[in-house]
C-alpha cells in the first residue's frame, strides 16, 4: 500500500496519525516519532444497528444526524479547529488565494433576457460578492441598477436566487437565498421606481414563478406548512397556489394539490394565457403532465401525460417547451433514448394522434427553446454542444455556428421573440455572450470579458478509453503546453455521473492557476451522465450504479498508464453526486491516488433518503434501502458503510457546510467519522464545515475564493507541488 511521507510545515507535520483514545483538541505524535501531526477529534459511537433483509447493519455515528445538537455543533467546532489552521499552513494555500483572485477580477455578464420591451442582466465588476441585476430600455440604453444583492448582508452572504419579471416588464418577482439555503423568500418590486412591494411569499424550494399574461399576480409551489424553522414541511410534497399582486399570502389560492406521497407539481402558463400547464415530477425518469384551461374557469385539473409504470410503453420524461393553441409541444425520452419533440393536441390527446415534429438523432438533445415560433436545439456531440434551428413543423432550417468546441447555454425567449442571447465557453476559453437574430440566423457579440491569462499556452485534447466492462468513455485533459509525458506530473481528475447531468467544457480560473503551477486538469465524462442520453444515464442507476465508479477508476488508470501520472501524483474531486463517486472510488481503490477531495457529497446510501422529501426523489438514480436488490447494490458501494479498519486511505478533505439544506451535511459528517477511525496511516483525513454556506449556490466571492484556494492548495501538496 501506498503511504504519503510527512512533510514539515512550519513545524508541524502535514500527515494525519491514527492515534486512539483522543478527546476533541488533543494531540498525537506521527509513527515517525517526528513532530506533532495535527490529530482529530475521537468521535463517539454508539451501539445503532438496522436490520436490512437480514443484514444487520451498525451505524456507529447516527448521533451526527442531529444536526443542531449541541453535541454534534461542538464536534464541527472540534474539526474545523483542526482542519482551518492545517489548511492555512499549507504552502500553497496564500499563492492561490493571490493568483485566484487577480484573475477572478475580470467584469462578467450574464446572458440578457428581454421582459416587456425592456431588457434585463447580470453583471460583476469583478469581485463583488454577488452580482448585480441590471435593467435597460434598449440593448444601446444606459443600464441601470434594479437589484443589488450586495446590500442584503455585510458578508455577501445573502443572495438573489430567482428572479421572474412580470410580461409587461413593470414588475418583477425576485427571491433571495440565506447562507446557500434552498429556502427561498420572494418578493415584488417596481422596476420602474425599484420599490419593494408589500408582496412575500414563503416555503419555496426549487420552484420559479409563473405569471399572468396580465401581470395580476403569479403561480407558484410550495410546501405545505409545518412546525420547522422555516415554518413549512419539506418532508411532505408541494402543492400550487396562486398570488394575486398585493394580497398576503395566507390569501393565496390553492389550485393543484394531488394528495400524493412522492409527487410534485410545478404550473407554466403558456404564452397565449390559456393554460396552466402542469409538470408533475416524481424522479428523474417518468414525469406526468396536466393543464387547467384557465380561459374556462372552471379550475379543473385535466391528465394528459399519465403513464407511471416503468413497464407502460408510454412512461417516459416530458418537457414543456410552448403551444400553438390546443397543440403542446414536448421535448421527450419517449421511444427515443437521445430525445425527440413530440406535438400533442389537447383536443385529441390519444397517443395514437400524438405526432413526431424532429426525431431521435444520433446526438443527445441537451435542450430546446421555442422562440419566434421555431424549435433551437441543443445537442451534445462527444460532450460538446452544438445546436441547430428548426422550424415549427420540425424542418430543419440551419445550425448555429459557434466559436468551437464548448459549451453554449441562453437561448432563452418567446413564442413572438425575434431575437434571443446565448453564451459560448470553454477549458481555455472565457467565453462571450451573442445576440442571435432568430429570423436571418446572425449572431452578433453582445459581451466579451478580459482575463488575464494568454490561452495559447494551454491546450485541451479529448480522448477515449475503456471501462472495466468495455465501455468506450471520453475524457478531456487540459494543460500547459509542451509537458512531458514522463508519468510525472501532477492531476487532477473530476468527475460527476449522475441525474443525466452533462458535463461539457467550462472556464474556471482556478483550474486555471492550478494548470498554471504545472498541474494536469481532467474531466472524465462517465456513465451515469447525459453525455449520450438517457441510455448512458440509466447504465448508472440503481443496481448499474457501480459503472460509475468502475468508469472513473478506469480513466484514473489510464492516466497512469499513458504516463501522464503516477499513483503518486493522482489527485480526484467531485461535488454532491460526485462526492459520493469519490468516496466511493477511495473506499474502493484506495492506493489509486495521492489525494482526495469529495465535496458536499451523499455518502450514507442507505439513509440519504430520510434528510427530505426532495432527497427521496434522489432513488430513481440511487434505488432506496427498503428494496432488497437495491438495499443490496447500495450497501456494496455506500462509502459510509465501505471503510475498513487499519486500510491506509490516501490524504483526503471532505468539504460540506451547515446550511445545506439539498444534501444534509451528516452525511459527509458520517463519513468523515468513519473514515478517521478506520485510516491506518499517516494521511490526514480532515473535514471542513463551513457555517455560512449551503449546498454552494449563492456563495460570495471572498468564500469561494478562501474555500477553492484551499482545496486546491490541499491537493497540490500531496501530489508534489509544492
Amino acid at each position: 500500500m501506498k503511504t504519503t511521507l510527512p512533510i514539515v510545515l512550519g513545524g508541524l507535520l502535514a500527515g494525519g496519525c491514527a492515534c486512539t483514545g483522543l478527546e476533541y483538541g488533543s494531540t498525537c505524535s506521527a509513527a515517525t516519532g517526528a513532530d506533532p501531526a495535527p490529530a482529530v477529534p475521537v468521535t463517539r459511537t454508539v451501539d445503532q444497528t438496522d436490520t436490512y433483509f437480514g443484514t444487520v447493519v451498525h451505524d456507529p455515528y447516527r448521533w451526527l444526524e442531529n444536526e443542531d445538537g449541541a453535541e454534534t455543533v461542538e464536534w464541527i467546532k472540534a474539526e474545523n479547529a483542526v482542519t482551518l489552521p492545517y489548511l492555512e499552513r499549507l504552502p500553497g494555500r496564500q499563492p492561490m488565494i493571490d493568483r485566484i483572485t487577480k484573475l477572478w477580477d475580470y467584469e462578467k455578464f450574464g446572458t440578457p433576457f428581454e421582459e416587456g420591451g425592456r431588457y434585463f442582466y447580470t453583471r460583476n465588476d469583478g469581485l463583488q460578492n454577488q452580482s448585480v441585476l441590471y435593467v435597460a430600455e434598449s440593448l444601446d440604453a444606459e443600464p441601470r441598477i434594479l437589484i443589488d444583492p450586495n446590500t442584503f448582508s455585510e458578508d455577501g452572504t445573502l443572495a438573489l436566487s430567482g428572479r421572474s419579471v412580470s410580461p409587461d416588464g413593470k414588475l418583477i418577482a425576485y427571491s433571495i437565498a440565506d447562507a446557500g439555503s434552498d429556502w427561498d423568500d420572494w418578493y415584488v418590486m417596481s422596476v420602474d421606481t425599484g420599490e419593494k412591494l408589500a408582496d412575500h411569499i414563503g416555503g419555496m424550494k426549487f420552484s420559479g414563478v409563473s405569471w399572468d399574461r396580465d401581470s395580476s399576480g403569479f403561480y407558484y409551489s410550495r410546501y405545505p406548512e409545518g412546525d420547522t424553522e422555516q415554518g413549512y414541511d419539506d418532508q411532505k410534497t408541494i402543492s400550487v397556489y396562486h398570488h394575486t399582486i398585493g394580497d398576503d399570502q395566507e390569501n393565496d389560492k390553492l389550485v393543484v394539490d394531488l394528495g400524493h406521497e412522492t409527487r410534485n407539481p410545478y404550473g407554466t402558463v403558456t404564452e397565449d394565457g390559456r393554460y396552466l400547464v402542469v409538470n408533475i415530477w416524481d424522479g428523474y425518469i417518468i414525469n406526468g403532465v396536466s393543464y387547467i384551461d384557465l380561459k374556462s374557469g372552471d379550475g379543473k385539473l385535466v391528465p394528459l401525460i399519465n403513464h407511471w409504470d416503468p413497464d407502460d410503453p408510454l412512461a417516459a420524461r416530458y418537457g414543456f417547451l410552448g403551444n400553438d393553441g390546443s397543440t403542446f409541444f414536448f421535448q421527450t425520452t419517449l421511444d427515443a433514448p437521445n430525445q425527440r419533440i413530440i406535438a400533442i393536441d389537447a383536443d385529441n390527446p390519444a397517443p395514437e394522434a400524438w405526432r413526431e415534429i424532429i426525431p431521435e438523432a444520433p446526438e443527445a438533445m441537451d435542450g430546446v427553446s421555442y422562440i419566434g415560433g421555431r424549435l433551437v436545439v441543443q445537442y451534445i456531440k462527444d460532450a460538446s454542444s452544438t445546436v441547430s434551428i428548426f422550424a415549427a413543423d420540425g424542418a430543419h432550417q440551419r445550425d448555429v455556428e459557434l466559436p468551437g468546441l464548448g459549451s453554449v447555454g441562453g437561448f432563452g425567449g418567446h413564442e413572438d421573440s425575434t431575437e434571443t442571447f446565448y453564451s459560448f465557453t470553454g477549458f481555455t476559453d472565457p467565453g462571450a455572450i451573442y445576440r442571435y437574430d432568430v429570423a436571418t440566423g446572425v449572431s452578433t457579440l453582445f459581451r466579451r470579458p478580459k482575463v488575464d491569462f494568454d490561452p495559447n499556452r494551454f491546450t485541451s485534447e479529448q480522448i477515449f478509453y475503456t471501462s472495466k466492462d468495455g465501455t468506450r468513455v471520453p475524457m478531456f485533459i487540459v494543460h500547459k503546453k509542451g509537458i512531458k509525458l514522463n508519468g510525472d506530473n501532477p492531476v487532477l481528475l473530476y468527475g460527476y455521473g449522475g441525474f443525466d447531468v452533462s458535463l461539457t467544457p467550462w472556464f474556471s480560473v482556478s483550474r486555471l492557476a492550478f494548470m498554471e503551477r504545472g498541474g494536469v486538469w481532467a474531466l472524465a465524462n462517465i456513465r451515469g451522465g447525459g453525455e449520450y442520453g438517457e441510455a448512458w444515464h440509466l447504465a448508472g442507476t440503481k443496481l448499474n450504479k457501480q459503472n460509475v465508479f468502475d468508469d472513473f477508476i478506469a480513466g484514473g488508470e489510464w492516466l497512469i498508464d499513458n504516463k501522464y501520472t503516477s499513483p503518486e501524483r493522482l489527485a480526484i474531486m467531485g461535488g454532491s453526486n460526485g462526492g459520493l463517486l469519490i468516496g466511493a472510488c477511495i473506499t474502493q481503490r484506495p492506493e489509486l491516488y495521492a489525494a482526495a477531495v469529495p465535496e458536499v457529497g451523499v455518502l450514507d446510501m442507505l439513509r440519504y433518503h430520510t434528510a427530505s422529501a426532495n432527497a427521496k426523489q434522489w432513488s430513481t438514480d440511487y434505488g432506496l434501502s427498503s428494496n432488497e436488490e437495491e438495499f443490496k447494490a447500495l450497501y456494496a458501494y455506500s462509502p459510509y458503510h465501505n471503510t475498513h479498519k487499519g486500510t491506509c486511505y490516501p490524504p483526503t478533505l471532505i468539504t460540506t457546510a451547515r446550511g445545506d439544506d439539498r444534501v444534509a451535511p451528516w452525511n459527509s459528517y458520517k463519513f468523515a467519522a468513519a473514515l478517521q477511525a478506520a485510516q491506518g496511516c499517516d494521511n490526514p483525513v480532515l473535514i471542513r464545515v463551513e457555517t455560512r454556506a449551503g449546498h454552494g449556490a449563492g456563495k460570495p466571492t471572498w468564500m469561494i475564493i478562501e474555500e477553492v484556494a484551499e482545496k486546491y492548495a490541499f491537493v497540490m501538496h500531496y501530489v508534489g507541488m509544492d
